[in-house]
């Protein structure tokens, strides 16, 4: 490999990963990766697309308006390098005009308007797991050789992975919440079995029974409604505690 791409691709990767900080910007990320990979592999323009939360492919970042309107060009015509690399997990690399009308012809007018004449379109993924495709536009006739393949895509799993990182500190910070959530919730449950088992002199396991009831019956959490069995009998005991009123 080139030293002078060794070194920039490095300078990337460390850009890149200065970007992770807690609650990156998963935007700001993209950009960043969208400028390094354009100016690493001498391309015109580069862009991203990215997978919503409802599946669908959205735009979201481009190093010009130019690359931004071929994605959505490419969005509208559901075709193109950039969606049929998302779609099959390959890198895809064409050239020509008439090689991209051949391929995909409702998106190939749009590719011409604009005047790029070649694309390398990188998938984003990790196994199975697709996310989206980095996409480098060329307003010259380009042949992506295999080190400029292999460049894109080291840029793009860079980013997945972080992407995919962060989504699974998220999902355990939820399910950390998640779990302390049911620890303070049997505190709460085990508290109003002692309640209700005073109250109505029966067991713990048929407290815990009759709670359960109470909770279908008001279709509540069975936590809420110990919580507010128990604020009720605090409050019970605490007017039972007060002297009454003295008779005359």
């Amino acid at each position: 490999m080139d030293p002078s791409r060794e070194g920039a691709l490095v300078d990337a990767f460390v850009s890149l990963a200065d970007t992770l900080v807690a609650e990156y910007d998963v935007v700001d990320l993209l950009s960043t990766l969208s400028e390094h990979s354009r100016d690493i592999l001498a391309a015109t323009d580069a862009g991203i697309l990215l997978t919503g939360a409802d599946g669908r492919l959205e735009v979201v970042a481009a190093s010009s308006e130019r690359s931004h309107l071929i994605g959505l060009m490419q969005l509208a015509a559901d075709e193109g390098p950039c969606v049929e690399a998302y779609r099959s997990g390959e890198i895809v690399a064409v050239r020509g005009w008439a090689t991209i009308y051949a391929r995909w012809p409702r998106f190939a007018t749009s590719v011409r308007e604009l005047g790029y004449e070649s694309v390398l379109a990188v998938p984003m993924r990790l196994r199975n797991e697709r996310l989206g495709s980095l996409n480098l536009f060329f307003d010259r006739d380009l042949a992506a050789s295999a080190e400029d393949r292999k460049a894109a895509q080291g840029l793009a799993d860079v980013a997945t992975i972080s992407i995919l990182h962060e989504q699974t500190l998220k999902e355990q910070t939820v399910a950390r919440a998640q779990l302390q959530r049911a620890l303070d919730s049997r505190i709460l449950i085990e508290q109003a079995k002692g309640v209700i088992a005073h109250a109505e002199n029966v067991d713990m396991d048929e407290a815990f029974r009759r709670l359960r009831v109470r909770a279908r019956d008001s279709r509540a959490r069975i936590s809420e409604v110990a919580r507010e069995l128990i604020m009720g009998s605090s409050g019970d005991a605490e007017r039972s505690e007060r002297p009454g009123d003295p008779s005359f």
